[in-house]
């Protein structure tokens, strides 16, 4: 069996592989998504510039539990929501290294739904 900090320093190490073939710019920021154990963020990021120019997560959203498929659809849709009245259309998807399975797939399918594009 593979330890915690093991499994989480793979996770790193396939982000980092990621993060250099894809950056989010002006016209077409990064939609990063990070989870934990018991919550889910996704910020909408402008690399270029350096700036966050949308958050949302389960902990902000006061969701009763955020370490589930439902408040992960919850979050997708409420970020594309605020990025959607930034003006902001079409996002590149960074899954920080997870699968894209799960609560992972589920955020991004929220969030396509309700109008990004990626």
């Amino acid at each position: 069996m593979i330890a915690k900090t093991e499994r989480n320093a793979i996770r790193r190490r396939v982000h980092h592989r990621i993060r250099e073939k894809i950056s989010g710019t002006a016209e077409r920021p990064r939609l990063n998504v990070y989870r934990s154990l018991n919550h889910i963020y996704a910020q909408v990021i402008d690399d270029a510039a350096g700036v966050t120019l949308v958050a949302s997560s389960s902990l902000a959203a006061k969701l009763p539990s955020g370490g589930n498929v439902a408040s992960a659809k919850e979050i997708g849709r409420l970020v594309a929501e605020q990025a959607l009245a930034k003006g902001v259309r079409k996002v590149v998807f960074d899954r920080g290294g997870y699968l894209y399975h799960g609560r992972i797939k589920a955020l991004a399918d929220a969030a396509r739904e309700a109008g990004l594009e990626f």
